[in-house]
């Protein structure tokens, strides 16, 4: 459901929600493989998808609000 509202999605923002709920589905899915297996190798693994969904989401979001993701103001 949310890849179809990431292609239909009516606007950005629910285009950004989908795609943080994608992120931590992936998250959920390679907990779930780390406890089948009985290994702690994936706790890795989920702690870089967090981070670069977290990232990602925020990134989204500045650029909703303000058009652009870095600003570069430069006071001289």
């Amino acid at each position: 459901m949310a890849l179809v509202r990431i292609i239909k999605g009516p606007s950005l923002p629910d285009r950004v929600v989908s795609f943080d709920v994608i992120g931590v589905n992936l998250i959920s899915i390679v907990a779930v493989i780390g406890v089948i297996l009985n290994t702690a190798a994936y706790l890795e693994v989920i702690l870089i998808i967090a981070i670069l969904a977290f990232i990602s989401t925020i990134a989204f979001s500045k650029y909703i609000e303000r058009g652009v993701i870095i600003d570069r103001k430069r006071d001289y």
